[in-house]
């Protein structure tokens, strides 16, 4: 059975720190910190519907991070195409190689995060914080005081894989340690990579984690997947001992209801949750939407019902292409319409509800200035809307399978083209959520798996649009729901049953 934290299907913002202060300080004309984030700005994101508030990117980075940022010149070119103005102040460094779980001072230092922790506290937001156990910053105290801490290697492997490679000065002289990197791709050039095969380190990180669970209300652990005893083996051929259960046992001892969110690939998912994870990122979803696959999607959200509410929905994140660029117009809303009313922890990206095209690379703190599209505001303003329904934030959801009606075949249009699901609350209320995620027009007759419906009259309103009607339930139990759906068309419809007279 699910977690009592697990049942509601709540929102969660996630916001890149470091460029939302940056452009405060534009707004203000100084440097801003922590306790620059208005009071306004937080009371927005709670009328919004949002529980959690994610703040990307608030530990503390090193020097030789950044340097590492501002030479490579591949990624300069990155980052010249988003800012042409660009300048060596616009980066920052990677938030993923850290040297530290305090933070910065230029950031207002771990007493500004505290105050504004409780400043959300008292408009009900909780606070998510990133966790990256599997590596550190190239200039982290460890690397000088511990070298033993980190993977490895010889002067013949840095020879041979400069990418995964690289000299540190250490208490003990110069070494060859390793990168961060996961078992498919060079490592990452501004990190070293933790030996979690030695017992001392993963004592050590546990202790970061309690450390990190003192401030905030949860944590996203950063590819959590690579801290898996057959995925470090086959990394680095090195056999550990399994990390998250205890670490995860740990926090909860003293705090029962801090969340555990994972981002996670690879078919992993369920492999996390049952180590505790809460939630893991549900990639699967975003990447059958990409495909514009209706059967796929189809298929993926037919799964156990316990692991659907376990999943983090995005169509963006940090790490992704912005959804208004990655998706067409109209295949963008039936993608929403499908990741957020679906059950789960309903992930939105600072930027996306406006339409904002350009993603920001990690190792920025500023962003270029993007007109907010209009279309695209809307439409997540009524979504948002929808999503504050108790119906779809605390209901039942199942997935329909759209059956033949009395006047239809068997093989009907709406069961190779239409994705539907209700939402379903105390019985007498219902939100059916109807999408045709193909390109072509879609007409058919959904039919209503409702015996209650029977002898009653049944309100039908539009809650992403301003269609009402009113209908015999016998008759919709007979005939159908009648479906009019343009390519990437949806309805997201209330059922209600009116009352007696």
């Amino acid at each position: 059975m699910a977690s009592k934290r697990n049942q509601e299907c709540s929102l969660l913002y996630q916001v890149n720190t470091r460029v939302w202060l940056n452009d405060l300080a534009g707004e203000m004309g100084r440097p801003a910190t922590l306790d620059d984030i208005p009071d306004a700005a937080l009371d927005r994101i709670a009328a919004l519907g949002f529980k959690w508030v994610w703040l990307l990117g608030v530990w503390r980075l090193g020097e030789r991070g950044r340097q590492i940022s501002r030479a490579r010149n591949d990624w300069r070119a990155e980052f010249k195409h988003i800012l042409p103005d660009l300048t060596d102040q616009d980066i920052s460094g990677s938030c993923f190689a850290i040297t530290g779980y305090t933070v910065g001072p230029t950031l207002g230092g771990t007493a500004a995060l505290g105050r504004l922790r409780r400043r959300l506290r008292a408009r009900n937001l909780r606070l998510i914080l990133d966790f990256v156990p599997n590596h550190t910053a190239l200039d982290h105290p460890w690397i000088t005081d511990r070298p033993h801490f980190y993977v490895t290697g010889t002067e013949a492997d840095l020879a041979r894989e400069p990418h995964n490679y690289c000299h540190v000065d250490t208490r003990d002289g110069l070494r060859v340690i390793a990168h961060g990197r996961d078992p498919y791709f060079p490592g990452w050039p501004d990190t070293a990579q933790l030996n979690y095969g030695e017992v001392a380190v993963q004592e050590a990180m546990r202790q970061e984690l309690v450390n990190v669970a003192g401030i905030c209300d949860g944590v996203r652990c950063d590819m959590a997947m690579l801290m898996l005893p057959e995925v470090y083996r086959r990394t680095w051929n090195i056999d550990i001992e399994p990390f998250w259960p205890e670490a995860i046992r740990r926090i909860r001892l003293d705090q029962p209801d801090f969340v555990f969110i994972a981002e996670v690939y690879w078919d992993l998912e369920w492999t996390l949750l049952q180590q505790g994870f809460d939630y893991t990122y549900d990639k699967r979803l975003y990447d059958r939407l990409r495909g514009q696959n209706a059967l796929s999607v189809k298929e993926h959200l037919s799964a156990d019902q316990d692991f659907q509410r376990k999943q983090v929905r995005f169509l963006e994140n940090h790490d992704e292409p912005r959804a208004a660029a990655a998706f067409p117009p109209s295949v963008h809303e039936a993608a929403a319409v499908l990741t957020y009313l679906s059950p789960g922890l309903r992930f939105f990206h600072q930027g996306q509800m406006e339409g904002r095209k350009t993603h920001i690379p990690m190792h920025l703190c500023r962003a270029p200035a993007e007109a907010i599209d209009t279309a695209v505001r809307s439409f997540y303003q009524r979504l948002l809307k929808v999503l504050r329904l108790p119906t779809v934030r605390s209901g039942d959801w199942t997935l329909l399978t759209p059956a033949p009606t009395d006047q239809q075949d068997d093989d009907t249009a709406s069961d190779r083209d239409i994705i539907a699901s209700v939402w379903s609350f105390e019985k007498r209320n219902r939100v059916l959520v109807i999408v045709n995620y193909t390109p072509e027009p879609v007409s058919a007759r959904l039919k209503l798996p409702f015996p209650d419906l029977r002898r009653q009259k049944v309100r039908l309103r539009d809650l992403m649009g301003t269609t009402k009607s009113e209908d015999s339930g016998d008759a919709l139990l007979k005939t159908g729901l009648a479906l009019d759906l343009p390519p990437w068309g949806y309805r997201v419809v209330e059922l209600s049953l009116v009352a007696a007279s």
